[in-house]
């Protein structure tokens, strides 16, 4: 099974989705997030068991695709609100998805993709990996991966990660405990192998049961969150701020920040 930018495949009780725009380092378009949605949704009723995400090619995603950028400066507050709206649908459906989730990095996980990789249950990497919430390098907010960053690292951990944007390796995202386990890219897929035996001799019911507690005890101060940054991501999208960052983006120069 497949869709326009994602592969869906099956092997016994395990769904592997795989992010699949190899050529442009599987950076995401409004199309992906609603495949991956659709596909998230669905997968609960398929009879899988666990979940792995990949990312097609060198990197798992490098965050919003270029194309989106162009336009972004052009819509109306409601696209925006739309465009806010369609992301923190993705990401709580990710982060609720009542199996086993294990997301499999190899290259670039910026952005956006740093969210996909982390909010997944199990985060396995390579050394190569890069992460980074790079946001305000652009003159975005990092709005919605903020809430979920603040409840898996702390506030002060995440502030470092959010205010600076710097991108960081495997290595500090396993201290930080964004990522589950790092190694050689040759041991990566027999790690995964390794977890997915060890998830599926456990009861599937309890697991999808410990899942919904767990969501369940986040969920009055995620959802609190969540709705904050959707109103802080839309308002952001407004600013002067906001323009030049993605004008000098895609004129690649350095953005002119007004005092």
């Amino acid at each position: 099974m497949e869709g326009a930018t994602i592969l869906i495949s099956d092997k016994g009780a395990v769904r592997t989705i795989t992010l699949n725009r190899p050529e442009l380092r599987n950076a995401m378009t409004p199309q992906m997030q609603l495949e991956l949605i659709a596909a998230l949704q669905e997968v609960t009723t398929a009879g899988c068991r666990v979940l792995v995400l990949r990312g097609a090619g060198e990197a798992f995603c490098s965050g919003l695709d270029l194309s989106a950028l162009q336009a972004v400066n052009e819509k109306s507050e409601a696209e925006h609100r739309i465009d806010t709206e369609r992301l923190a649908r993705l990401f709580c459906t990710l982060y609720e998805l009542p199996l086993p989730t294990i997301a499999v990095v190899r290259g670039a996980a910026i952005a956006g993709g740093t969210g996909l990789a982390t909010i997944c249950d199990f985060t396995l990497a390579e050394p190569a990996a890069k992460f980074g919430y790079s946001e305000v390098r652009i003159g975005f907010v990092p709005a919605l991966v903020s809430a979920f960053l603040a409840l898996q690292i702390g506030d002060k951990r995440a502030r470092d990660l959010l205010l600076t944007g710097r991108l960081f390796d495997a290595a500090e995202a396993h201290r930080l405990g964004l990522v589950s386990d790092v190694l050689p890219p040759d041991e990566l897929e027999g790690r995964v192998e390794i977890l997915v035996r060890t998830l599926i001799t456990n009861s599937p019911a309890s697991l999808a049961a410990t899942k919904r507690l767990m969501a369940a005890q986040n969920k009055p101060w995620l959802d609190a969150a969540i709705t904050l940054a959707m109103d802080v991501g839309a308002q952001a999208r407004k600013t002067e701020d906001f323009r030049e960052g993605v004008a000098a983006f895609l004129e690649k120069r350095k953005p002119v920040w007004k005092e």
